[in-house]
């Protein structure tokens, strides 16, 4: 394994401050006072009878209405109580007010519909300037088109996707897998579950756990296969998952999906998490077809070769040596994978040396954040059991779960600081998905964390900056124009920081799509370089840091927007 020999942790220097000295995280929920009062509704409460009803949502951050502030989409599901057959909650689509507000407009901007919802991707398909939102479902996935005055169109139908059936959509991604310019999209899919022939719990040879009665699967359940849809540039998309490739490994229990270029080579690859199935790895093969090589690559299985069950997937160069590597989140009593990217082509599982063994919860969500802007991305990863049932249990396991804050030590190592990074880490909650971004304007990104059956929580760290940092956002112009699929490299102080503008990731969810540099000390970054995602190089030298810099593929001059300080809630 290579690893950089820096380290930079920021922690060893806290502030110095008058006393009391405060912490140098300070992560709290401010989700209420910002309007984030919507309750997610998925099933029972004290009980899951059915595997339908523990996946849950995931979230979206994505500048909907072009007013240069981030707004916040969560899916929502439903009941299959017959006593609750009232209950009819909508999607979530809060609005950013600015000053530290939001407002739930989803129903006003046309985001109506109802059922299990799961997934979310974001994604400007059409190239009109406007992201549109794709929302997975169990039953029909559903395509929102923007229209560009705060509204969205069902366009499902008219851009051929299905319509009818019944599929247990789950992760989603855009990306432009053949480099034409436009956003094909891949949906994966995770049980292939007809309710009417699903055993109850306990009724099954996979319905119980640690001697009590639960829901049954994903084991015993038909397995799912995943869907790549070409979009053709008139709007409609075409099934291509058989003569790409997709289907040829056959069926999964597949959750969480990315995209990013993992050896390197200018093509967007795909990444699935799969749940008691062996994890796939999907390689470009610039043709128009992808490789499946998730078990020749080391992602597939674990350090010992073992099945997981694995949830959420990020991405990023954890260790600084140029090459994007993979978390991923599992079941209870399995710690959290992370695979690092030796050289393109082959991964090593380096969990444990990586110290990712201190926890064994049940994780969700995950992203790669620097925390600190030391210029090492940490790990953020969301949990929550998906047996309410366990509850007081004494089995050694709980529903509610704390939220883990890895922090990286810039030796290839991380270390657990959720217990010194503020309250909002120490709550525990049933979360599902998770989401980054900057939603205040103060350069560094917030966390969004959808919760099972509870309200949204909204972490923000109210301790002040521990370093400079650099925010780069990007336009697409012969490339697709939300630029997935970008690299970004960030070179300052003599050591070089690399991140990709990734479609999906997370649990069901998809981060901001600006890209947030932490650079320590550094006032200044030497050179900003984009790799675009038709293969076009630019770069910028002598960039100011502490705002945000706007690149638009072609345009020789970046536009720079100073941090608005507004996070100072």
């Amino acid at each position: 394994m290579r690893i950089a020999v820096v380290f930079a942790s920021l922690f060893a220097a806290a502030w110095v401050l008058a006393t009391p000295k405060p912490s140098a995280l300070d992560f709290r929920d401010i989700a209420a006072q910002s309007g984030l009062t919507g309750r997610n509704v998925y099933g029972g409460l004290k009980h899951k009878d059915y595997i339908l009803e523990t996946t849950g949502n995931g979230a979206a951050i994505f500048d909907y209405d072009g007013d240069g502030r981030s707004d916040i989409f969560i899916g929502n599901g439903s009941t299959l109580d017959a006593s609750q057959s009232g209950v009819h909650p909508h999607l979530q689509l809060y609005r950013n007010e600015g000053k530290g507000r939001f407002t739930d407009v989803a129903v006003k901007a046309g985001l109506t519909a109802e059922g299990w919802a799961q997934g979310a991707c974001v994604g400007d398909y059409d190239n009109d300037g406007h992201p549109d939102l794709l929302v997975t479902y169990f039953g029909h996935n559903i395509l929102y088109r923007n229209r560009g005055d705060g509204t969205f169109e069902d366009v499902t139908e008219k851009a051929h996707l299905p319509v009818t059936g019944t599929r247990y959509g789950s992760g989603c991604t855009f990306l432009d897998y053949d480099r034409d310019g436009y956003l094909d999209l891949f949906v994966s899919n995770y049980v292939d579950l007809d309710l009417a022939n699903t055993p109850r719990p306990g009724k099954g040879g996979y319905c119980e756990w640690k001697g009590i009665p639960v829901m049954c699967g994903p084991r015993g359940l038909p397995l799912a296969h995943n869907i790549l849809y070409h979009n053709n540039g008139n709007g409609t998309f075409t099934d291509v998952s058989e003569k790409s490739g997709i289907l040829k490994p056959g069926g999964r229990y597949s959750l969480g999906a990315v995209t990013a270029d993992f050896d390197n080579d200018g093509w967007p690859d795909l990444y699935v998490a799969c749940d008691m199935t062996p994890s796939l790895l999907f390689h470009n093969l610039h043709n128009g077809t992808f490789e499946e090589r998730g078990v020749e690559a080391g992602v597939a299985y674990n350090f010992d070769g073992q099945l997981q069950a694995g949830m959420g997937v990020a991405v990023a160069d954890y260790d600084g040596d140029g090459r994007l590597d993979i978390a991923k989140t599992n079941f209870s009593g399995d710690l959290s994978s992370l695979f690092h990217n030796d050289d393109g082509k082959f991964f090593t599982d380096v969990s444990r040396e990586a110290g990712l063994g201190v926890h064994q919860f049940l994780g969700w969500g995950a992203a790669f954040i620097d925390v600190d802007d030391d210029g090492w991305p940490d790990l953020i990863e969301a949990n929550g059991h998906v047996y309410p049932e366990v509850e007081g249990k004494q089995l050694g396991d709980t529903y509610y779960q704390p939220t883990l804050l890895y922090q990286n030590l810039g030796n290839g190592k991380f270390r657990d600081i959720t217990e010194s990074a503020g309250t909002g880490f120490r709550t525990p909650r049933p979360s599902r998905g998770l989401a980054i971004g900057d939603l205040d304007g103060d350069g560094r990104p917030e966390i969004v964390l959808v919760n099972m059956n509870s309200t949204p929580t909204l972490l923000h760290n109210f301790a002040p900056p521990s370093g400079h940092s650099l925010n780069v956002s990007l336009t697409g112009t012969k490339s697709n124009r939300s630029a997935i699929g970008a690299l970004v490299t960030v070179t300052a102080g003599g050591r070089k920081r690399v991140s990709s503008l990734l479609g999906g990731s997370s649990f069901y969810s998809q981060n901001s799509f600006t890209l947030h540099f932490g650079v320590g000390p550094c006032t200044r970054v030497d050179q900003l370089e984009v790799r675009w995602p038709n293969g076009l190089a630019q770069s910028w030298t002598n960039v100011g840091t502490d705002r945000t810099v706007r690149a638009v593929e072609g345009r020789d001059k970046l536009e720079e927007i100073p941090f608005e300080n507004a996070g100072q809630q």
